[in-house]
């Protein structure tokens, strides 16, 4: 996550779940760990048995809640003004680590005199550009110092220079280049100017004092919903498990990342980790909990259209015409993203080989460019348009699991063909037969002109490989069983298609067929179905060095196209030739840290940062807390984990002038990711939505922001199209707050859980959660039918009354009704209903492109929703009488999507 990675350097979970367990207090806010990661939980409650304090922050009282020693019940939408308090009371009250601060962090950083900040602005930051909804970062810079002062050299300073230039270009921005930061955070070309008294107006410790002074208790319990005293309960059991002695956890979930403001979730609880000393030491850090098995994965080894293996960023048209200018921004900068050109390169020999040599710039240009936000809901709606003629769906099921299922059904209904790689007939299959608009008219089975190709997947117990969880490690399956019919692997999916194209191709003379024509694809094969060999595609993704060994560190990478590897934060899964990731080590036969369980990138660090639970001279900040030392009669670091550091380098290392990459970290700089080794309170680069967390209100919010003038989130992206009208703010006709959440027993989008009787007959029916006093509000009656309507849907389900969800109190007295909606249920299954993501709107977080699903809008009314064609104009009246725009569309769905 940007968030992460431009508060410390990298994007994945800080510490591993079984640290929890090391925690004196721990917060879960954005997650409900005890029904959505029930195996991890056990960690949790590992460590109230051993006295720590639990905290949970939700909307909703859950079996978390259950477990936990105080319940928060803030509003849905509201964590930034909860999390700032927390900031304002730190500061205010000098409860901050102030040596880990003053060494560890960019608090004494000197900002840029144009910076102004969105206390200043009323809600923005300067550089705001309100016709494109984006913002120039220049002013967010750090004051400089003169060249070579500070311990960084510039290979290329005229490509480097002219490389931010064209990163402001509306194209690349919008290319969300900050996922990049996912492992490195944004190149820096300056330390900047330090105050380390913090008194200097303009150090960051100053503005972000500033720029939390109003979020006070009682901003906080107006905005949040809740009581001063529970606020400050949270405040003081916090503040005390934060010292030397004591470390404080923080977990979240995608109760944080499904929001317009998700990044800027994250970053706040990184400023007050950072502040804390909390970073870097057993029992802190911030856990970043995955869906499913391989999230992690599907990151590092990405799914995403904006970066390649490792968090490289992908080329843009606009940017990147050469290897040169595509590495000048990191060339030369701190960290180790400074060797951003040897990763590259070796990536580029990984996947082309000899056909990859120093004179065509290593195959750089096979390489495809973006030009724009190719993410997934703007595919959608270029879908909708008819602007894409094919789709491939693996493991993905978007009509029921993404948000907006109208849209999604109607952007599927507008392919030439489909192909869906599934356990079952998902409803993202069979939309064109069973699908909600069937019913209402607006789509046509005959008229759907989409071919779809069903092709059966094989399970995660009837295939081999790694999975990468929540911790970032990587854990090795071997393949129980095998699958049964034509079910097939992911892999020989993927490598017996592109083996059949580059058949075809053979002997083609087209120089665009090149890149697929010289992939190294020989992975070799066994069994009946020529299983191509996991453990060979293990190997490329490690890397080798120039005589074919194996590679054991991502610092024996290098530029001259002598090394390859697929994923260099992978380099070390195959260290000494043994697959690390197959390790499992019993725990009674190693230490509590089991480095010999699995293995965790990068290098099998379980700690991010661990050269953080030392102070700046090498030296445990406490021996209750000890983790990784400087052994001066030996030489290195050392300790219970592999030090993520440098093992040789001394805590009184000064870089030189000139000094780059991983040479321009000083030996007191734990955060090696970041140009100038500090975990950043202030992000100068690298957020699209400003370099501080500020509140604002979920782009569906029935109060006005207590803040600013500025409503939502300025730089949030929308789709406006007549399938995608968003709910006003503050709407008589929409009254009432609304989240999405998951269930035990049932799984994402249901695929492979309202199939089965078993877990069907534990959850049955859909259902909403609704207050006592919200039902007596509407009529509603416990067990009976309600119908729940946005802008884009009307649902119905079965009526859960409960006081797990209660009536929130706010400024002037104003009431807010919050209902809770799992999101689970389509038309396909044993346990069937309507599906919740119908009633979203697709608005993002800018950085990430994700969806705001955990904060909406919506009426709730007793009794059934319409059929037929009388829906359409059921949803019209809302939307008439709400002053919106009309969301109808000829059959078919394709109408445009609306400019200006």
């Amino acid at each position: 996550m940007p968030g992460l990675g431009a508060s410390f350097g990298r994007g994945g979970a800080t510490n591993t779940q079984q640290d929890l367990a090391n925690s004196d207090c721990i917060v879960i806010e954005g997650s409900n760990m005890a029904e959505c990661h029930p195996v991890g939980f056990q960690w949790v409650t590992e460590a109230k048995a051993r006295g720590a304090k639990v905290i949970h922050i939700d909307p909703r009282f859950t079996r978390t809640s259950a477990i936990a020693d105080l319940h928060v019940p803030l509003r849905a939408g509201s964590d930034i003004a909860f999390l700032g308090g927390l900031i304002n009371h730190v500061l205010n009250n000098d409860l901050y680590f102030r040596e880990y601060v003053v060494a560890y962090t960019n608090a004494a950083t000197i900002l840029r005199e144009e910076f102004q900040d969105a206390e200043d602005l009323d809600g923005l930051f300067s550089g705001y550009d309100p016709e494109q909804r984006t913002y120039d970062q220049e002013s967010w810079q750090y004051a400089p110092v003169e060249s070579g002062d500070d311990g960084i050299n510039e290979d290329q300073p005229a490509e480097a220079q002219h490389q931010d230039e064209l990163s402001q270009q509306e194209s690349v921005k919008h290319a969300d280049q900050a996922q990049a930061a996912g492992s490195g955070g944004p190149a820096l070309h300056s330390k900047g100017q330090r105050d380390e008294t913090l008194q200097h107006p303009r150090s960051v410790f100053q503005v972000l004092k500033r720029h939390y002074a109003r979020y006070t208790p009682e901003m906080v319990a107006e905005t949040c919903g809740i009581e001063p005293e529970v606020f400050l309960e949270v405040a003081e059991w916090v503040t005390a498990n934060s010292n030397r002695e004591r470390t404080t956890a923080w977990v979240y979930s995608v109760g944080w990342t499904q929001h317009t403001v998700g990044a800027q979730y994250i970053r706040t609880a990184s400023i007050l980790q950072a502040l804390l000393g909390n970073m870097g030491r057993p029992g802190g850090g911030i856990l970043a909990l995955r869906g499913h098995a391989s999230i992690q994965g599907s990151t590092d080894i990405p799914t995403l259209f904006n970066i390649l293996p490792g968090y490289l960023p992908m080329p843009h048209a606009d940017q990147h015409d050469s290897l040169d200018e595509y590495v000048a921004d990191a060339e030369g900068a701190g960290g180790f993203w400074g060797n951003k050109r040897s990763y590259m390169v070796s990536l580029l020999k990984a996947w082309w080989g000899d056909a990859a040599t120093a004179e065509n710039d290593f195959a750089f240009d096979y390489l495809p460019r973006i030009n724009g936000d190719h993410s997934s809901y703007r595919t959608i709606s270029d879908m909708v348009e008819g602007k894409v003629p094919g789709y491939f769906l693996v493991g993905e099921n978007p009509t029921v699991g993404h948000a907006n299922g109208r849209m999604q059904r109607f952007g599927l209904a507008n392919l030439e063909w489909l192909v869906v790689r599934d356990l079952q007939f998902i409803e993202s299959a069979t939309f064109w037969k069973d699908g909600p608009e069937i019913e209402t008219g607006e789509l046509v089975t005959d008229q759907i002109a989409t071919e779809v190709f069903l092709m059966p997947a094989a399970t995660h117990v009837e295939k081999e490989g790694t999975f990468t969880q929540t911790q970032r490690m990587l854990q090795w399956r071997d393949k129980a069983v095998e699958p049964p019919g034509e079910c097939r692997s992911d892999l020989w999916f993927f490598f017996h298609l592109g083996r059949m194209l580059r058949e075809r191709l053979q002997g083609s003379t087209d120089p665009r067929d090149r890149p697929l024509l010289d992939l190294t694809w020989d992975y070799p094969t066994h069994g009946e179905k020529a299983e191509p060999d996991a453990d060979a595609v293990l190997r490329e993704i490690n890397g080798f060095g120039p005589d074919g060994e194996l590679l054991s560190t991502y610092m024996q990478m290098k530029d001259d196209g002598s090394t390859s590897g697929g994923c260099w934060i992978y380099t070390g899964v195959y260290a000494d030739g043994v697959n690390q990731a197959r390790r499992r080590k019993p725990h009674h036969e190693q230490t509590p840290v089991a480095l010999e369980w699995g293995w965790a990138w990068p290098l099998n660090r379980r700690v991010l940062y661990n050269r953080a639970s030392a102070d700046p001279e090498g030296k445990p900040w406490s021996e209750r807390k000890k983790y990784v030392w400087w052994d001066a009669d030996a030489g290195r670091w050392t300790g219970e984990d592999v030090p993520d550091f440098e093992a040789t380098k001394r805590p009184d290392y000064v870089p030189p002038p000139g000094a780059k990459a991983q040479d321009a970290i000083g030996g007191a700089d734990p955060f090696v990711m970041q140009s100038d080794g500090k975990a950043w309170l202030y992000a100068p680069k690298g957020l699209m939505d400003g370099p501080l967390p500020t509140h604002y209100e979920p782009a569906e919010s029935p109060m006005d922001n207590p803040l600013y003038s500025v409503q939502s989130n300025p730089t949030m992206e929308e789709i406006r199209a007549p399938w995608n009208r968003g709910n006003p703010p503050r709407s008589e006709v929409f009254p009432y707050a609304f989240t999405t959440y998951r269930l035990t027993e049932h799984h994402t989008a249901g695929a492979m859980s309202r199939t089965l009787p078993y877990l069907a007959e534990l959850q049955p029916e859909f259902f909403v959660e609704v207050s006592p006093q919200l039902a007596a509000e509407r009529g509603l009656d416990n067990g009976g039918w309600a119908t729940v309507v946005t802008g884009r849907a009307a649902v119905e389900a079965r009526v859960l009354i409960t006081e797990r969800i209660r009536p929130l109190k706010l400024k002037d007295g104003q009431v807010i009704h919050q209902i809770g909606i799992p999101y689970h249920w389509g038309e396909r299954g044993i346990s069937t209903g309507d599906s919740a993501n119908d009633l979203l709107g697709v608005v993002m977080d800018a950085n990430t492109h994700i969806q705001e699903s955990k904060a909406a809008t919506c009426d709730i009314r007793p009794g059934r929703r319409p059929r037929g064609p009388a829906m359409v104009e059921f949803l019209e009246g809302y939307r008439r009488r709400a002053g919106m725009e009309s969301g109808a569309v000829p059959v078919g769905g394709r109408a445009p999507v609306e400019t200006g």
